[in-house]
């Protein structure tokens, strides 16, 4: 460093002057490198089931609430349906029934049976009742 100007003649004399931690005796830190970080969240990420804004306002409107139960048959039944290849599913849950974007893992639309007078549904290339 130019002690007269106080500028940093290289990126190591920054590094080593801003960027190291002190270190505690008798302590190791474990070294987890960026790349297990982010790889463990994003496979958080990817395991959580999302609701589009539309199925937000779907289940809200139809006042539906889903158990912890309920919820998790639901995840289960997308995951049952993204091993065998559907993309885009019903999955029904009781007397509830979804439509979830499997690949992006995120609900599209929600109905209870009062809602499913028709029993028609479109777009969709399987079904998953659990």
């Amino acid at each position: 460093m130019d002690k007269l100007t106080n500028r940093f003649t290289s990126i190591e004399q920054v590094a080593g002057r801003y960027l190291k931690a002190p270190k505690k005796a008798g302590t190791a830190a474990p070294q987890i490198s960026f790349e297990e970080i982010l790889r463990g969240k994003q496979a958080d990420h990817a395991s959580e089931l999302k609701f589009s804004k539309h199925a937000s306002m779907r289940l809200e409107e139809r006042n539906i609430s889903l158990t912890e139960e309920q919820n998790a048959r639901l995840k289960d039944g997308v995951i049952k349906a993204g091993e065998k290849g559907i993309r885009d599913s019903l999955v029904m849950v009781d007397s509830l029934a979804f439509i979830v974007n499997v690949p992006n893992k995120t609900v599209v639309t929600a109905m209870d049976q009062a809602e499913q007078h028709d029993n028609i549904y479109t777009n969709i290339d399987g079904a998953v009742i659990m």
